[in-house]
């Protein structure tokens, strides 16, 4: 029983690393399209610097969502799309205000508005509300399936099955009638 709660353990670990690296790498890409469009905002247009930065994180936000839902999460359940993207839509509102609030202190509340200072401050606010995105669309906005479980009979007696593929039981056809030998 220890090694079975071992595995289970072990197993919930790597799968959770596993979730980190995939959020990781869809978050990676919204971080570069959030800083870049960001900077092209600001640097070729006269927007204020929190409203340019509302524009990226919307951006980034748009392409986050494709790649949650198709990459990262693809494997979660599916059903309720419309709740799902309304779900997806508040909290990264949410993780929006809270990216942006930091970056809107630094600006307003203690005059940091340079090129680095902005970019900087952009990026505390992107990694502050990542926390919070990575916890809430796990929880709330791409829930994880429900285990299967299997027959209470089969679980006794059968070994715990391995990682593999789901398959279906084999039909076996029914047998074809015999003729009767014909008397003669």
């Amino acid at each position: 029983m220890m090694t079975t709660q071992r595995g289970s353990v072990l197993e919930r670990v790597r799968g959770l690393v596993r979730e980190v690296a995939k959020f990781g790498a869809v978050g990676g890409l919204g971080v570069l399209v959030n800083l870049g469009v960001f900077n092209l905002i600001r640097h070729t247009t006269d927007l204020q610097v929190v409203r340019a930065s509302v524009i990226a994180t919307v951006v980034a936000i748009a392409t986050n969502y494709l790649g949650f839902r198709y990459f990262a999460y693809r494997d979660r359940a599916q059903s309720g799309r419309t709740r799902e993207m309304a779900l997806f839509a508040g909290f990264s509102a949410i993780g929006l205000v809270i990216e942006n609030g930091v970056l809107y202190t630094a600006t307003y509340g203690f005059g940091w508005d340079g090129p680095l200072a902005s970019n900087v401050f952009k990026f505390i606010g992107i990694g502050t509300a990542t926390v919070f995105r990575f916890w809430s669309y796990r929880t709330w906005v791409f829930k994880a399936l429900p285990p299967v479980a299997a027959p209470a009979a089969a679980t006794e007696s059968a070994p715990e099955p391995g990682p593999g593929p789901l398959r279906r039981p084999e039909r076996r056809p029914e047998p074809l009638p015999r003729p009767e030998p014909a008397n003669n």
